[in-house]
């Protein structure tokens, strides 16, 4: 686990065990920079994310403290494509494009990978014969040893992991993008045409599980929020059909 990331675990776990409060102030960045031993960047890092999950908010020269929590949050579930092309009676499609196993290759990999291997996947969903996603996955080997054995040629990648590689922290970010040339060209769609592309991490207590990009056609897939009185709301993605 990289330094940030043991960071943010410790006070995750203060905070989410209860022995840190609401209202209750973290120890002040120079505090925690003496205690770990690291640059000010890297508690910052910590911090940071820890705000970005809502966890604390940041006081200008107060200091960071634990947030109230709130009534609602929009949480994007994480789907199993296959499952839900099925569901929805279509018939599922799937290709694998590419399977590489190699060394990490910049920071934000070499996070992912914690001292291993990464396996780099690219494939092609479909339903109903219509291109539905492009999908770029990287897997840390080290979290899920098993996924060097699986024949991806068969199995999509997505299914396997939420079958058998359980996460317990998920990040999700959603953007809209213009196909370049290969996606373009995959998708069936004019190059530049407007896509869909949703962004995901997953770790297992600290531990990077995988990193996946999604990209799909505009016009293909919604993203729907179902509210209730009883539940936070849920963003859920369905296949156009």
């Amino acid at each position: 686990m990289s330094l940030h990331r043991r960071i943010y675990a410790d006070l995750e776990g203060l905070i989410l065990s209860g022995e840190l409060s609401p209202g209750d102030r973290i120890p002040f960045e120079h505090e925690l920079t003496d205690h770990y031993g690291c640059s000010r960047m890297t508690v910052s890092k910590a911090i940071s994310e820890l705000a970005g999950r809502g966890l604390v908010t940041r006081r200008r020269r107060a200091g960071t403290f634990v947030a109230q929590p709130k009534a609602h949050a929009a949480v994007l579930a994480i789907p199993d494509l296959r499952a839900e092309v099925i569901e929805r009676g279509q018939a599922y499609g799937y290709v694998l494009l590419e399977r590489i196993e190699r060394e990490p290759d910049g920071e934000d990999e070499i996070e992912l990978a914690s001292g291993g291997l990464l396996l780099d996947l690219t494939c092609l969903h479909s339903a109903d014969g219509a291109p539905l996603a492009l999908e770029h996955r990287l897997i840390a080997i080290g979290a899920a040893p098993k996924a060097i054995d699986v024949d991806f040629h068969t199995v999509p990648p997505g299914s396997w992991l939420l079958d058998s590689a359980p996460w317990t922290e998920a990040e999700n970010r959603i953007s809209a993008i213009a196909a370049d040339a290969r996606a373009a060209r995959l998708l069936e769609l004019k190059p530049g045409a407007a896509c869909l592309c949703v962004e995901r991490r997953t770790w297992r207590d600290g531990q990077g599980v995988t990193r996946v990009w999604q990209t799909f056609p505009g016009d293909r897939y919604d993203l729907v929020a179902r509210f209730s009185s009883a539940h936070s709301p849920v963003l859920a993605k369905e296949p156009r059909r």
